[in-house]
């Protein structure tokens, strides 16, 4: 992943209180991660910093559309996103992100790079069954589709009357016989 400069917020010169920042996201900014699992994205990141004086926050909102192929179906679709994230960003001896709502940076620092955080609150609000709208609304009709209908197994096709099958009957006395 290359490190993406637009994304370097420079905080030394800002006075304490409410910075805005705004970015315009879409699919090269996922090509520099090396992330393909978005045909194409149209997300909207809002970035509030908090300056105080011993500290950063950082309120992200991200808002927008990605597309990605249905699971089911692999239909391309636009997936409306929506997420929020929270980042406090304090001043130590050396750099510490274990913690994810927590950033340690060292206290030569004076930007701090947010890309990272853009691209995991964007693919994190993702969810993790795709399905295209058609598919839950029965609008859509594609081979595939047509396809599983065909093989979908029919209820009314039962080889046998009654509540279990006889052959799995044999099966439950070897169980009884001791």
């Amino acid at each position: 992943m290359m490190k993406l400069k637009e994304f370097d917020i420079p905080f030394v010169g800002l006075k304490q209180g409410k910075h805005q920042f705004e970015y315009q996201i879409d699919k090269s900014f996922f090509a520099a991660f090396e992330y393909t699992e978005f045909n194409d994205a149209k997300v909207e990141v809002e970035i509030e910093l908090q300056k105080g004086s011993t500290m950063l926050e950082l309120f992200f909102k991200a808002k927008g559309s990605v597309n990605v192929n249905c699971d089911l179906s692999n239909e391309p679709f636009d997936q409306k996103v929506k997420g929020k994230l929270h980042l406090v960003v304090k001043f130590g001896e050396e750099y510490n992100d274990e913690n994810e709502e927590l950033l340690i940076i060292p206290f030569g620092e004076h930007q701090i790079n947010v890309a990272q955080y853009v691209y995991e609150l964007i693919v994190l609000s993702v969810p993790a069954k795709r399905v295209h709208p058609g598919i839950k609304d029965g609008t859509l009709s594609t081979e595939i589709l047509q396809k599983l209908e065909e093989f979908q197994p029919k209820e009314d096709n039962k080889k046998y009357d009654g509540d279990t099958d006889p052959r799995w009957d044999t099966l439950k006395k070897l169980l009884t016989d001791k």
